[in-house]
């Protein structure tokens, strides 16, 4: 991941600051040309905006396009995949319009392409900044309609049940190292083309072509979860092309952390969220009836995971599907609900809301497909943005510790990013975050209680980035806040990205309300992220 030129804009280069060192970014020279000569080619030509294909599923107003980018940026003029865009043009009038504002939410694996139906669904948070903004989303390089990747079969991906993630001993150890193996090996032999470019870095470089494809001199940018850490490599690598740049629940980008660090992290902060929920299940006892104290709700917990692991609840749902589904209470607040209602009926004697909730849908391929699709991406750039640890005893050693105190997630992480013990492609060096001149002003919005990206991944950034501004939701958790209604927030982010104006200094917010414990409608299910 190294030092950027700036794309070729007019006929001219513009090298950034970064590029006068390599020390911040590894890599060499030829991939910062490349990038410029693949942001020129695409000003030159642009984006073909038509409607988009049925199997999108978008609808009008909403247009899609490709953009044309290199497998390799060291090799510009090689091999090609394009990425898929699309935009809803501004509301706001010609006077109005400020240009586009480009989407990630994360994963990494996550597609951007739902971000203009903000725009569609009328939504009242971003009617100002519709206004102002072309909303424009895209899938990453390897995700859906971008060239995607895949590891395995998506039919074996989605059996079920799977073998408990917590270990009983040594040999069901052995058996989840060989699936991480093999799974390793199925990333090589079914994506091996673009495996080795499946990075951060280059992703970071593809933000730069689309933003030259859409005709933007400078780019505004809205990421989540993942998307932060992509936005602090595009900040380092291109400040001078950077408007507005809002990141939103912060991976750490410290170069020590990324991602075996940031993911024993993760295990920790989840317990913490973990325990919020089942505070607010047994608060809410007269409706669940799962226990009036948190530890009442726990042994529900437990008492539920043993007898899944024993006797799988359908044949299809055991501890692993349980953790799948359940982790999303401490992700977001709004399942809250959904989760406690499942759990509830389970408790009263039905489990079929539990099953249809955690169970695989076998009869969705195409879901199933881009489940696969996601966790090969996740995977694949986590594996290949960092070197990782080789060795299994120091794996064992430390998910073995933190397992003692924060058993919810910690296994189930630990093998899912278990095949980068065995990744089949070279691993870089991480990208130095840091701010160069040119840079404007970054705001950072973070909750304290963030299970998936722990609040002091935020103060990380925060200081990396000189004259970044860091709003804080106190004593609130869910993941993703830009999105949530809370007006000390949002009221912020409008200003900033509409009128570019800041509070001057760090703001500290009151939490967002908590669900009420009504009934769930639907369930839903998300992968462990970033």
């Amino acid at each position: 991941m190294l030092g950027a030129i700036g794309a070729l804009i007019a006929g001219t280069v513009a090298v950034t600051p970064a590029a006068a060192t390599t020390d911040p970014v590894p890599g060499g020279r030829a991939e910062a040309v490349g990038t410029a000569i693949a942001a020129q080619h695409a000003a030159d030509t642009g984006v073909r905006w038509t409607a988009c294909p049925k199997d999108w599923g978008l609808e009008a107003p909403i247009q899609c396009g490709y953009v044309t980018v290199p497998v390799d940026y060291a090799r510009p003029y090689g091999p090609t995949i394009r990425l898929a865009v699309d935009r809803i043009r501004s509301t706001g009038t010609r006077a109005e319009r400020q240009g586009a504002l480009l989407y990630n939410p994360g994963g990494p694996g996550g597609s951007g392409l739902k971000f203009p139906r903000r725009v569609t669904t009328k939504s009242a948070l971003w009617t100002q900044t519709a206004k102002a903004y072309d909303f424009v989303g895209f899938d990453p390089r390897g995700v859906g309609h971008s060239a995607p990747i895949s590891c395995e079969d998506p039919k074996e991906y989605v059996k079920a049940p799977k073998p408990d993630p917590v270990p009983a001993n040594e040999a069901e150890k052995l058996v989840q190292r060989k699936i991480a193996k093999a799974y390793a090996d199925g990333c090589l032999k079914r994506s091996g083309r673009l495996l080795a470019h499946m990075t951060t870095l280059d992703t970071a470089r593809d933000m730069d072509v689309i933003r030259a494809a859409l005709g933007e001199r400078k780019l505004n940018y809205l990421g989540v979860s993942y998307g932060t850490y992509l936005g602090a490599v595009y900040a380092t690598l291109f400040p001078t092309h950077v408007r507005r740049l809002i990141v939103d629940s912060v991976v750490d980008p410290a170069p020590d952390h990324i991602w075996y660090r940031d993911n024993l992290d993760q295990d920790i902060a989840f317990q913490g969220r973990w325990k919020d929920w089942e505070n607010w299940v047994a608060k809410h006892n007269a409706v669940y009836h799962l226990g009036n104290t948190a530890d009442k709700v726990e042994r529900q917990w437990l008492k539920l995971r043993a007898a899944a692991k024993k006797h799988p609840l359908g044949g299809v749902v055991g501890p692993a599907e349980l953790i799948s589904f359940f982790q999303n209470a401490p992700y977001y607040d709004a399942y809250w609900t959904i989760v406690a209602d499942a759990f509830s009926k389970y408790a009263a004697g039905d489990a079929k809301p539990l099953i249809a909730a955690a169970g695989p849908d076998l009869k969705n391929t195409a879901a199933n497909a881009a489940a696969e699709n996601g966790t090969a991406v996740y995977t694949a750039v986590e594996c290949t943005d960092a070197k990782w640890p080789t060795d299994w005893r120091r794996w064992d050693r430390d998910n073995t510790l933190l397992n003692r105190k924060y058993p919810f997630m910690t296994w189930a992480n630990a093998w899912m990013n278990l095949p980068c013990a065995t990744w089949g492609v070279p691993q870089l060096r991480p990208v130095d975050v840091h701010s160069y001149p040119g840079l404007p002003s970054v705001l950072i919005v973070q909750s304290t209680r963030d299970a998936a990206t722990p609040y002091a991944g935020a103060l990380e950034l925060h200081r990396r980035l000189r004259g970044s501004e860091l709003i804080t939701e106190k004593d609130a958790g869910s993941h993703g806040v830009t999105g949530l209604v809370n007006p000390c927030i949002n009221d912020r982010v409008t200003n900033y990205l509409v009128n570019g104006r800041l509070d001057g200094q760090d703001v500290v917010c009151g939490p967002h309300a908590t669900p009420e414990p009504t009934p769930a409608k639907s369930a839903a299910k998300t992968r462990t992220a970033a």
